[in-house]
């Protein structure tokens, strides 16, 4: 079985497919930012950090570090030539705007409306939002990259139980173990991956989804 690292830069490898030639993309932190790394090099797509950074590169080598250059969860980064840093209402105009072509985010739960809580354990101390209740309602395109499960219980569920970041608002579910979109018509498996099968999904999901499997 792979391990927990290897999951999450497998995961991210399949979301870098997922964008076009000329697309502004926000990454969320934790497993989201991974994407940098496996973005197509024919491909140019824009990375742009919640906190004020367009033009974000792949991860730096630690000697190559500015401690000054981070992403929103803190974590250092790199800029590509031509990148730029700009305030928070900047910022936040371009994401609330609608300028965002795609966002990906993590996920604690997803539900088959399009429905994601990403932000808050009840009883556990967090920072707060940030800006995720802003960046799925305002980027054109939402993809939730996370682990199929948690401690073996599904994450992909009816209805969530945990407090919503936002309702019907989630295009696209990528885990190590398939690939679903979401949209009126509700939930639908269109993809599995090597580390799975249709019979490990339904095992694993809670949620009602439909198959629609594509070049597979």
């Amino acid at each position: 079985m792979p391990s927990k690292e290897e999951i999450r830069h497998f995961i991210a490898k399949r979301v870098a497919k997922e964008f076009q030639d000329g697309d502004i993309v926000t990454l969320g932190i934790g497993l989201p930012t991974l994407v940098a790394d496996y973005l197509p090099p024919e491909k140019h797509v824009t990375l742009q950090s919640e906190n004020g950074v367009l033009g974000v590169g792949k991860t730096p080598a630690p000697e190559a570090c500015d401690e000054q250059i981070t992403n929103a969860g803190g974590k250092l980064i790199s800029l590509i030539e031509g990148g730029c840093y700009f305030d928070s209402f900047s910022s936040f105009n371009m994401i609330r705007g609608g300028h965002i072509n795609a966002t990906v985010l993590g996920a604690l739960q997803v539900d088959e409306k399009g429905n994601l809580a990403n932000w808050v354990v009840p009883g556990k101390l967090v920072p707060g939002m940030g800006g995720a209740m802003d960046l799925v309602v305002g980027a054109q395109k939402v993809i939730v990259a996370m682990e199929h499960t948690n401690n073996g219980q599904p994450k992909i569920l009816k209805k969530c139980t945990l407090p919503l970041t936002a309702a019907h608002e989630v295009d696209m579910i990528i885990t190590e173990k398939g690939v679903f979109r979401l949209n009126a018509n509700g939930l639908t498996l269109i993809e599995i991956s090597p580390l799975s099968s249709l019979e490990d999904i339904r095992s694993t999901t809670e949620a009602d989804f439909k198959v629609n499997l594509k070049n597979q």
